[in-house]
């Protein structure tokens, strides 16, 4: 079965059997080594990908159900050899530790920003936004801090 999907935004063919998912593909097709499978039953969060601007469980995703719409994973972060705002408030906030959930807590991230634009979410909402991806390593507090600077720096500018 081939799909049309644009991932981190570039237009891609892919072609799979119908059971494989997305994180399957991704992973194997793509080479996007940063979309981690962990429990392969959505229990854990570690694939996490934004899809069309919402989060979604890769290893629980059919590859076809991307047709049409837009991927990312954490390799369409980085632009032009720039990290995004969030990766360098990961890294000063000191939120990775063995790095496994970063790609997932960076896109839970990244989608909880984008999705809450003209508003601040609140530290509920913040929370909520990243409660499905499960850090065996840390308290979350580097992660709850990193995203807290970016989301103050991002209303300061406004």
């Amino acid at each position: 079965m081939k799909i049309s999907v644009r991932v981190n935004d570039e237009e891609r063919m892919l072609d799979a059997g119908a059971g494989e998912s997305l994180a399957e593909v991704l992973r194997n097709q793509l080479d996007l080594t940063g979309v981690k499978r962990g429990c392969d039953s959505g229990g854990c969060g570690m694939c996490t990908i934004v899809l069309d601007g919402k989060c979604v469980y890769s290893c629980m995703t059919p590859f076809w159900k991307a047709e049409g719409k837009s991927v990312m994973t954490v390799e369409g972060l980085q632009k032009h050899g720039k990290y995004d705002e969030l990766q360098d408030s990961f890294l000063k906030n000191s939120a990775p530790q063995c790095g496994y959930c970063t790609p997932a807590m960076l896109l839970a991230s990244k989608a909880l920003i984008e999705n809450s634009i003209d508003s601040s979410p609140t530290e509920e909402e913040i929370r909520d936004g990243l409660c499905g991806v499960l850090c065996r390593c840390t308290g979350y507090t580097p992660y709850l801090d990193a995203v807290r600077e970016v989301i103050y720096r991002t209303n300061k500018e406004k």
